[in-house]
């Protein structure tokens, strides 16, 4: 279920009135979307501020494939907790079989990405419900996770199939949001490896990704035999020195959630670390550039995701924090970010069945360029139900 965030700090009342409305607005339009989107699935980004069904390779639209269909699961469980509304709950379960069909037919999970996966729809099934189908899907699904760790570079290989020489070796900033299906299931006797792969995969992270002036590489290579670092580069950012926005925003939320899990290594002051350097490159909106190179004079779309997944990285920081000035500061962040979303970028039903528009998916492919996209969605109700209802997700 989703778990009530520690003493929420206090916000003043017109504002959290706002965000309850934005918060009824996401429900509403997520409602609108189940007569099209109970059994299929939107595609990973909107076409015109609009979702179809998505499209992968041989398979029927609207199938269980690619890297972002837990977000539309984990919406719907969200959207039934917050409502009690049990045609949200119905569709989540009606989904849940086609997690575990992609599991026994191996169909587009040679990625790192299971986490995405698996804790929105399988693990916050078995949370909310109990289901222990869930949980085997899930632990499963840790499984095959665990298959991509190279225990001599220690770390877990973002891409491509373990033999790509192309991919051999890479990690990304995105995995870090991964691990915590690791942490999970080494809670179960017969996987406790997979925490300490996560925590070992979390401090070359720490130790590579994280540059010196706190901002951080999308993606590190490293030999795969001896662990050796040899250089870091970016995918889907401006350029290999810069600093991709939503790459940023994984790196915040991703090491204090791994704090969370194991608090003995520190992470929360690297998150911290992340996080400012965030804030002093967020423009006065709060809305993010798709690189952090990029400000107001630069003409390039914002990445309205990567501010959602930062809020919510403020948030879950903010929350481990002790009570004093950090704590209420890297708040404040946070409802200022949220604030600007909800302005800027939240959508109006009718102009379309998205929640959260002027995304990016990949600037350098021009694919999904100033459009909403699942995980957009997913982070922002995540931080309007952390503010407005003070809980905390499903990570």
């Amino acid at each position: 279920m989703i778990a009530t965030s520690p003493s929420p700090t206090t916000i003043d009342k017109p504002q959290a009135m706002d965000l309850e409305a934005a918060l009824q607005t996401a429900l509403a339009q997520l409602s609108a979307n189940l007569p099209r989107y109970a059994t299929l699935f939107p595609d990973d980004t909107s076409r015109t501020n609009h979702y179809e069904p998505r499209r992968f390779e041989h398979y029927a639209d609207g199938a269980n494939t690619g890297w972002t269909t837990g977000f539309w699961t984990g919406m719907l469980w969200m959207a039934h907790e917050l409502s009690g509304k049990t045609e949200f709950r119905d569709a989540a379960l009606a989904q849940l079989p086609g997690y575990g069909e992609r599991l026994a037919k191996r169909i587009n999970i040679d990625h790192h990405d299971l986490g995405f996966l698996y804790m929105p729809s399988c693990v916050a099934a078995y949370r909310i419900t109990g289901d222990e189908g869930a949980r085997k899907m899930a632990l499963d699904a840790a499984d095959h996770l665990m298959q991509r760790y190279l225990p001599k570079a220690g770390i877990i290989q973002a891409w491509g199939d373990l033999s790509d020489p192309q991919q051999r070796g890479r990690i990304i900033i995105d995995c870090l949001m991964n691990l915590p299906l690791l942490h999970w299931a080494g809670g179960n006797e017969r996987r406790s490896s997979y925490k300490a792969a996560a925590m070992t995969h979390a401090l070359r992270s720490r130790d590579y990704l994280v540059r010196s002036d706190d901002s951080s590489f999308h993606t590190f290579h490293f030999d795969p035999q001896t662990g050796a670092p040899l250089r870091g580069s970016t995918a889907q950012g401006w350029s290999d020195d810069s600093c991709w926005a939503r790459g940023q925003a994984w790196g915040i939320y991703g090491f204090a959630l791994n704090h969370r899990y194991a608090p003995h290594l520190g992470l929360l002051q690297v998150a911290m670390r992340q996080a400012d350097y965030f804030l002093r490159r967020l423009p006065a909106d709060g809305i993010a550039y798709w690189d952090l190179a990029f400000d107001e004079r630069s003409g390039e779309p914002w990445d309205s995701s990567a501010s959602a997944i930062a809020a919510c990285g403020l948030l879950e920081l903010s929350d481990q924090l002790e009570e004093g000035e950090q704590r209420r500061r890297y708040r404040a962040a946070a409802l200022h970010i949220l604030d600007g979303l909800v302005r800027l970028c939240a959508a109006q039903p009718g102009d379309s069945n998205a929640l959260l528009l002027h995304g990016v998916y990949s600037k350098p492919h021009g694919h999904g360029v100033d459009e909403a996209n699942l995980w957009g969605d997913f982070f922002y109700l995540e931080a309007l139900s952390r503010v407005a209802r003070g809980t905390a997700g499903y990570w």
